[in-house]
């Protein structure tokens, strides 16, 4: 198994008839991390010093989820599609219990395999995410739309998207965006349109949800966000802590929805222990 994301190599398993493709590194563990991505992401947008950092203690494995990146089928317009889905390829892996690392519309995807397999996880990790009907969930189409257009056709829309708009906050966004191009070869495929546009169908769905099952859910909760999420905003992440019967809560300060890759030292410090 690799020991570095950068070289890991790309592999397919079948997930009822269809292929899903992964990458694993890090260190034999009894109960490896899987973690679950964001909208428009592919297995090349994970910050390669979290997913290292990680599997420095851990077997790590991120997928793309059906219809995601070079993944085949077509992406479901519901969260709990997603996270049946997300099962059967932890299944397909022969795997009876794994840790979650849920990243935005990857935390919807978590808190629903919470809820509905519970003896499938021992614990959580939810980052830049939020519970179904969580204030601003379901603008998030608004939000995409107006960071593409500040953007235009020069900038990464993860400047505006996932970082704040000081000094700090956009050198942070610089590293990240480096850190992302450090894999040359081997790349995933880009999201379709078509993805994209289911995928925010499902955070809109969830975004007016309930959320009184997720009193349910007992399994420890590492819940971090920044301060100033303009994806899913912070108020999330105390709700979330709050309705969780096991949870802790961490927010970085002058930070933004990709908190945890601009402090990736200190957050993965803290997964380390929490998963310990």
């Amino acid at each position: 198994m690799s020991t570095s994301f950068e070289k890991a190599a790309n592999k397919t398993v079948a997930v009822d008839g269809t292929n899903f493709v992964y990458r694993e590194i890090g260190q034999t563990s009894a109960i490896p991390v899987v973690f679950l991505h964001h909208l428009t992401a592919v297995l090349d947008d994970w910050d390669p010093r979290i997913v290292d950092g990680i599997a420095a203690k851990h077997r790590v494995i991120v997928f793309d989820n059906r219809g995601v990146g070079a993944s085949g089928g077509s992406t479901p317009q519901t969260v709990e599609a997603m996270a049946r889905d997300a099962v059967a390829f932890i299944g397909a892996l022969g795997l009876k219990k794994v840790d979650l690392l849920g990243f935005s519309l990857g935390g919807f995807v978590s808190q629903v395999i919470a809820q509905q397999h519970p003896d499938l996880v021992r614990r959580i990790i939810l980052a830049g995410t939020g519970p179904a009907g969580g204030e601003g969930i379901a603008n998030v189409g608004a939000v995409l739309q107006d960071a593409f257009g500040k953007a235009g056709t020069t900038k990464n829309p993860k400047l505006c998207l996932f970082f704040t708009q000081t000094r700090n906050g956009q050198a942070a966004a610089a590293a990240f965006l480096g850190r992302l191009k450090e894999r040359t070869s081997d790349l995933d495929t880009p999201v379709s349109n078509e993805t994209v546009q289911a995928q925010i169908a499902a955070i809109q769905a969830w975004g007016q949800g309930d959320a009184t099952s997720l009193q349910t859910v007992q399994h420890p909760v590492l819940v971090a966000n920044g301060d100033d999420d303009v994806m899913v905003p912070t108020s999330n992440s105390f709700e979330l802590a709050r309705r969780l019967a096991n949870a802790e809560l961490s927010i970085f300060p002058d930070a933004g929805h990709g908190a945890i890759f601009q402090y990736h030292a200190d957050f993965v410090r803290q997964a380390l222990t929490f998963l310990e």
